[in-house]
């Protein structure tokens, strides 16, 4: 689960040091108990707590620095537990299982992954949370923290995903402002490649990549009109074979690409490609995280912002805006414990608090989102993200990954020519089952 922060240089996979020890964090006016940990069996409120992340470096400290804010305004003591990224998802699982696991811990929405909140509550080892946590939850993604009505998991803050945009490259190239619908785009498209450069530089070669390009497109074209589709492709009122806005999604890509919108070799490129041409001006905008604008920026001093995908005629802006992390607590944590967690939850979800912990990640507020609260990088779709123009990314709540590769591996067959949209919707049918 590795983040993505401002004070370090872009990471796109899970690059991982070996993290050790436990870092203690004690409130300057002390602890109202000796506790070292959350394992008392007092239920007072101050009790101590643990907290176990996932960590890819010494600069990966976004959980840590919010619960140490926490512990020194109350006093509480907590103890966070670091792990290596690569390392987390099977620490998490097994310590769970064999009833060892800190009172609280970092997971990932819905039930996509062996951490997944959906998951490890149905399987009884999360505690359900207050009335102020399931406030936190954005509309319409309930079914990620949610198992029989109850709420087990805590988002901690929304990250945007849209077309990672240069706008000094552009002005090199030409284009005086990013385009406003996907005609003109197709326009620029032209005066970028006559300037040397290309609009969009794709990891074709990356499923994750590909695929999100597609969910990108998807925002406005299937999402902004029925934001709900997922819940009717599960209930089987509706198909991706079927759907006009995935047809057409999929038929903007190979426009796209005939358009010469993509860099030459965009079927065979890498993450790597991303960093160099979006730093180096020799693309305009890439899809990938928000997030990313960051990292490339303070890493390379480049000024860059995050757009949403041009909508088509008839359509309105809309973006992507997923919570992809989210705070549990440990079922078997003793009743002082998961008091004093439950305290932090409700302190975290603070408008206050939530925007210090997204600047903090690079992301942006779970509750209390106005364009004033936002980073520079975000105000491009300020209006999206305050008004709720957005929905998470769409495969979160896809019955199983399969779905997901359908689509990453059948854009990049639709790059090659080696695949049409019919085949590439058939298989993500398939892949969904009955």
């Amino acid at each position: 689960m590795p983040q993505h922060t401002a004070s370090r240089p872009l990471r796109w996979s899970l690059l991982a040091a070996p993290v050790a020890g436990i870092l203690i964090l004690a409130g300057c006016s002390g602890s109202n108990g000796d506790n070292s940990g959350g394992s008392d069996d007092g239920d007072a409120a101050g009790s101590s707590f643990t907290v176990m992340v996932a960590q890819a470096n010494d600069a990966d400290d976004n959980y840590a620095k919010t619960l140490e804010a926490y512990s020194k305004e109350t006093g509480v003591k907590v103890e966070v537990i670091p792990y290596p990224s690569e390392a987390y998802n099977t620490q998490v699982t097994t310590q769970l299982q064999g009833g060892n696991a800190a009172d609280m811990m970092v997971l990932s929405p819905g039930t996509g992954q062996a951490i997944s909140v959906v998951t490890l509550a149905e399987a009884g080892f999360l505690e359900p949370l207050d009335k102020t946590s399931e406030g936190v939850v954005p509309d319409g993604t309930q079914n990620l923290y949610e198992v029989d009505g109850k709420i087990y998991g805590q988002p901690t803050a929304l990250a945007p995903v849209g077309y990672v945009y240069n706008p000094g490259a552009a002005k090199e190239a030409g284009v005086a402002e990013y385009p406003d619908s996907y005609d003109q785009m197709l326009k620029d498209c032209a005066t970028v490649r006559d300037a040397g450069k290309s609009f969009t530089v794709v990891a074709g070669a990356i499923p994750f990549n590909t695929g999100l390009l597609a969910q990108l497109i998807s925002a406005t074209r299937v999402y902004a009109g029925e934001p709900d589709w997922n819940e009717q492709r599960a209930d089987g009122k509706v198909t991706f074979a079927d759907s006009d806005g995935w047809k057409e999604t999929l038929n903007d890509v190979i426009e796209l690409n005939e358009k010469g919108c993509f860099q030459d070799g965009a079927a065979g490129g890498t993450f790597d490609n991303i960093t160099a041409n979006i730093a180096g001006g020799q693309s305009l905008t890439a899809a990938v995280p928000g997030s990313a604008a960051i990292s490339i920026g303070s890493a390379t001093g480049v000024e860059l912002n995050v757009q949403a995908f041009p909508p088509a005629d008839g359509q309105k802006p809309f973006v992507l805006a997923s919570a992809n992390y989210a705070w549990a607590i440990n079922a078997k944590a003793s009743d002082g414990a998961k008091k004093s967690a439950q305290d932090f939850l409700d302190w975290v979800a603070q408008p206050e608090q939530a925007k210090a912990f997204a600047d903090l990640s690079g992301f942006v507020p779970i509750t209390g989102v106005t364009a004033d609260d936002l980073l520079p990088i975000y105000q491009p779709i300020a209006d999206q993200l305050e008004n709720g123009d957005f929905v998470g990314l769409p495969n979160a709540s896809w019955p199983n990954p399969a779905v997901y590769d359908a689509l990453g591996v059948g854009v990049q067959g639709l790059l090659t020519g080696q695949k049409t949209v019919e085949q590439v919707l058939s298989e993500m049918d398939a892949a969904w089952g009955d």
